[in-house]
């Protein structure tokens, strides 16, 4: 029996092969009863895994919201169920841009939020990734 559900199921082997990995990953889980883990979204296309609005992190973060809205929904939730972010950022002169983006997919939710500037992301060309936990009601 499979306590949690794994949604959109990868091997890093395919995704990376640039970077000679094999882990088993995941989009998002669904834990046995109503919590949703989100794996850090990027501005990635989840089917085709190319990344887009390279140098454009305004852009790069409606991809990512959109990424998230999906997954959520694919899950059985919607953005009003987003409980918790955390957003990191390559650079901190991206700030204004991406949480503008950010706050019209989250209008009215108020998620607790954090905030981090780290020096990469997995792939050069990204420049913001989030990550989100939901709890979707019973």
């Amino acid at each position: 029996m499979t306590i949690h559900e794994r949604i959109r199921p990868f091997n890093t082997k395919e995704t990376y092969p640039e970077q000679n990995l094999d882990n088993d990953l995941c989009q998002a889980v669904k834990a046995r009863g109503s919590m949703v883990f989100l794996r850090g979204q990027v501005a990635q296309d989840l089917d085709t895994r190319e990344s887009l609005h390279v140098g454009d992190a305004g852009k790069q973060t409606e991809k990512t919201m959109q990424n998230i809205k999906l997954l959520l929904e694919e899950a059985g939730g919607t953005m009003e169920h987003v409980c918790r972010i955390v957003v990191y950022l390559t650079d901190i002169r991206y700030r204004d841009a991406v949480y503008q983006e950010m706050g019209k997919w989250l209008k009215g939710v108020f998620p607790c939020s954090t905030g981090l500037v780290v020096p990469a992301l997995a792939r050069p060309e990204w420049v913001v990734e989030i990550e989100v936990t939901a709890v979707i009601p019973d």
